[in-house]
């Protein structure tokens, strides 16, 4: 009956330490989730702020390249 008693406590003591350390793993996910939805917002505002900016900077570059001939840029030759 000792011998039981004793393999009983040392089982819901290893059960209680797994799931003890489960408790940290919950909170550091949500706060993995909160970091991961604070970025993303971030990344939407400065993409609004900027998108007119850089579509207008891409335009200009598309421009300029469609100036130049094939043969002006090359060093070839």
């Amino acid at each position: 009956m000792n011998r039981a008693a004793a393999f009983m406590t040392t089982l819901l003591t290893v059960v209680g330490d797994r799931f003890e350390g489960r408790k940290d793993r919950g909170a550091t996910a949500v706060e993995y989730g909160l970091m991961v939805g604070l970025i993303a917002v971030v990344i939407i505002g400065a993409v609004s702020l900027l998108g007119d900016e850089l579509s207008g900077l891409f335009e200009n570059v598309q421009t300029e390249l469609s100036e130049v001939s094939p043969t002006e840029g090359s060093t070839a030759g």
